[in-house]
């Protein structure tokens, strides 16, 4: 199948959005499909074959973070010739809503189309304003794919019908396969603590942690936390003040590192306060075998079973935090039974499985169109 997936965010620094739709990508392309990605990039480093680059990204505040978007008549212009060269059986949509790449294709599409809705949210202005002008161009969505129950809420609330939920991918092997690091490797004396994101998104809940470190460590006087991350981290180092002794900031990390933190740390924190729709950096550290306190968001519950795969704690609640850190670290036992019965349940999310959803959703689509496609 000639399969078109229309990235809204800049490739050139990817978030969540952008390393699914990557992913994704890649895993169909090694099925056999023939596959193009069209985004937003400067395209200054090498960029791959796959991708068609529409030149620079502005950066908007969307959903409590930055992101970075095109649109206009250049970035158009590169759409419609994306379309046009690619001859697509279906076109894939991330973020439709999104005034960008995504939004763009959808409306020049002349073929079967699958949206993925990522986002979940309580209430948005934009959407209520945008949506009636948007409603007959998101009518020529013939299938429509959320990655959560959080996900599939705001766009059932916003455009009607339903949507076919599948979770975000995860190539789990290559953290289930993470060797230990000894950087961050804990020991019974010495346990060690994760926490991976933004450090200037307040809404990745790094100040959450840094009110319930000196609780952790009033009970663990020689624990140590690793903050992987992008953002400033002096400004983050001043959030735990004489803590701070104990914090050791990586900055962004690669892949490897981050596969070698989650697969070494004795706890990884998850102490997001809203705007997810999905918990993967929860499914990746449950598969390294990493345990999991969370705060208690709907998304992150869903991923963890309502505390089955790890445990949680009510949100913003930094109290709450530290005492459930205090209680795993002290129950080995626990850990490690609820760490294997995790990794097995992250093998659900694994591309395999998500792949194959995904690509019947588009012979579905396909089928709604009436159209007939030579695998």
């Amino acid at each position: 199948m000639r399969i078109g997936i229309a990235c809204p965010y800049s490739w050139d620094v990817p978030g969540g959005v952008g390393v699914h739709i990557r992913d994704l990508a890649e895993e169909l392309l090694r099925r056999g499909h023939d596959v193009g990605v069209v985004a937003p990039s400067e395209a200054k480093s090498p960029i791959p074959d796959y991708l068609t680059a529409t030149g620079s990204a502005i950066s908007i505040p969307y959903n409590g973070s930055i992101a970075r978007l095109a649109f206009g008549p250049r970035v158009n212009r590169e759409v419609r010739a994306w379309l046009r060269g690619g001859g697509f059986d279906v076109v894939h949509v991330h973020e439709p809503f999104v005034p960008s790449v995504s939004m763009l294709a959808l409306m020049s599409a002349e073929c079967p189309v699958v949206s993925t809705f990522h986002t979940a949210m309580d209430r948005s202005r934009a959407f209520e304003v945008f949506t009636p002008v948007l409603r007959p161009v998101l009518e020529k969505i013939q299938a429509r794919i959320a990655v959560s129950q959080e996900a599939r809420r705001t766009a059932v609330q916003y455009l009607g019908g339903d949507a076919f939920v599948i979770p975000n991918g995860v190539y789990t092997r290559q953290f289930v396969e993470a060797a230990r690091d000894g950087r961050f490797t804990g020991t019974p004396d010495r346990p060690t603590l994760g926490f991976l994101g933004r450090i200037d998104e307040p809404r990745k809940g790094l100040p959450v942690v840094a009110r319930a470190f000196p609780a952790v460590r009033e009970a663990l006087p020689s624990v140590r936390l690793f903050v992987a991350g992008r953002g400033d981290i002096d400004e983050a180092r001043r959030l735990f003040g004489p803590h701070a002794e104990a914090v050791e900031f990586l900055g962004g990390v690669s892949d490897a590192d981050k596969a070698a933190l989650l697969s070494s740390v004795d706890v990884y924190l998850a102490p997001n306060t809203g705007g997810e729709s999905f918990g993967i950096i929860l499914v990746e550290a449950m598969s390294a075998g990493s345990f999991v306190v969370a705060s208690d968001i709907p998304a992150f519950r869903a991923v963890l079973g309502n505390g089955a795969f790890g445990s949680q704690f009510a949100n913003e609640d930094s109290d709450g935090l530290a005492d459930a850190v205090v209680k795993a670290i002290g129950d080995p036992a626990r850990r490690a039974s609820v760490t294997a019965s995790a990794q097995e349940e992250a093998g659900r999310y694994d591309w395999h499985t998500v792949a194959s959803q995904i690509y019947a959703v588009y012979e579905t689509a396909v089928r709604t169109a009436g159209m007939e496609v030579e695998d």
